[in-house]
C-alpha cells in the first residue's frame, strides 16, 4: 500500500527565492529504502535530495543521507545547510545546535537567529583536510573545454568528499563549459571504469572569489554553489598560506543563473585543518510524493 512522504524544496546559499542551490528534503524518510531513495533523487533531478532518519545515536540530532541523481554521496554542504535550516525552522535543534550522522562522520552545525528569524546556518566538516595529487592540467583543461595554459596551480582536496581544484585567471572561468566525454575518460584512467571525481574552478580577484563546480559523472553538469568543495578549497588555502586561520566568501552559480553566497574559513587544530561552512536559504515548495 502506498504511503505520502511530504518534502520541501529550499534554494540554499541565497536570500532569495530562484538564487542559490535548489534542494529536495524528505524530513521523515522513514520505510523508505535505497533504491527508492536514489529513484526519488533522480526524478527530482536536482544536485542532491536529502533524507531525513532516526540517528543510530539518540543524542544526535538525525542521520542524514544525501543523494545526487545518479549516486549516494557521504557528504556535501548545500544538502546539510539546507537540511539544517529545514529542521530549525522545525525546532529541531537544542539551543542552537544540531549534530547529522553522515556517511563519511558526524556533522556539527550551529544555528544563528534574530529573535525568532533563522539568520544562518553553520556547518563544521566531518573530516580534516586531505590534499593529493591531482591530474595532468591538459587532462582537466579537457575537461572544462580549456586550454592546458588556462589551468594554475591544482590540487586533489576533501573534508569528506573528494574535489579537484584547479585554479584559473577570471577571464578562463566564464569561458568553461564540462565535457562529459572528458570526464569519463580521465575517470578511467585515473580512478577506473567506475570512479568519479568532480572538478572545481576557482579564481581570484584581489580580495573576491568565484569558482564553477562540474559534476556530470554524479549527474551534475554544474553545481550552482558546492559547499563541500568551497569547504575543501578554503582548507586548501589555508595549507598554502601557512596562515592559523582563514575566511573566505565565494561567489558562485552567477554563470547559470543562479547566483550564490557560501561563506567558509578553516583553522588549524590538533587533529589537523578543520573547515566550517554557512550560509543562509530561502524555502520555495512543499509537496507530498506517494510511494
Amino acid at each position: 500500500m502506498a504511503r505520502d512522504y511530504d518534502y520541501v524544496t529550499l534554494d540554499v546559499f541565497t536570500n532569495r527565492r530562484f538564487g542559490g542551490n535548489p534542494l529536495a528534503v524528505f524530513a521523515d524518510a522513514r520505510g523508505l529504502d535505497t533504491a527508492t531513495m536514489q529513484a526519488v533523487a533522480s526524478e527530482f533531478n536536482l544536485s542532491e535530495t536529502t533524507f531525513v532518519l532516526p540517528p543510530d545515536d539518540p543524542s544526535h540530532t538525525a542521520k542524514v543521507r544525501i543523494f545526487t541523481p545518479s549516486a549516494e554521496i557521504g557528504f556535501a554542504g548545500h544538502p546539510n545547510i539546507g537540511t539544517a535550516w529545514l529542521l530549525a525552522a522545525q525546532r529541531r535543534d537544542v539551543q542552537g545546535h544540531m549534530t547529522f550522522e553522515g556517511g563519511n562522520g558526524l556533522v556539527e552545525i550551529g544555528v544563528e537567529r534574530d529573535g525568532s528569524e533563522l539568520r544562518i546556518c553553520r556547518l563544521m566538516s566531518p573530516q580534516a583536510l586531505r590534499i593529493g595529487a591531482a591530474p595532468d592540467a591538459a587532462d582537466l583543461a579537457a575537461c572544462a573545454r580549456l586550454d592546458a595554459g588556462d589551468i594554475g596551480s591544482t590540487d586533489v582536496a576533501s573534508v569528506g568528499l573528494d574535489c579537484v581544484c584547479a585554479e584559473v585567471s577570471s577571464e578562463a572561468l566564464p569561458r568553461a563549459a564540462p565535457d562529459a566525454t572528458a570526464f569519463r575518460a580521465l575517470a578511467d584512467r585515473w580512478l577506473g571504469p567506475k570512479g568519479r571525481f568532480m572538478l572545481c574552478l576557482y579564481a581570484r580577484d584581489g580580495n573576491h572569489w568565484r569558482s564553477r563546480v562540474f559534476g556530470p559523472l554524479y549527474g551534475v553538469t554544474e553545481d550552482p554553489a558546492c559547499g563541500s568543495a568551497t569547504a575543501a578549497l578554503a582548507g586548501l588555502l589555508l595549507e598554502r598560506e601557512g596562515a592559523s586561520s582563514n575566511r573566505i566568501e565565494m561567489q558562485m552559480g552567477a554563470e547559470i543563473g543562479r547566483p550564490s553566497v557560501l561563506h567558509a574559513g578553516a583553522e588549524r587544530g590538533d587533529d589537523g585543518v578543520r573547515v566550517w561552512l554557512a550560509g543562509q536559504c530561502v524555502e520555495v515548495m512543499r509537496g507530498t510524493i506517494s510511494l
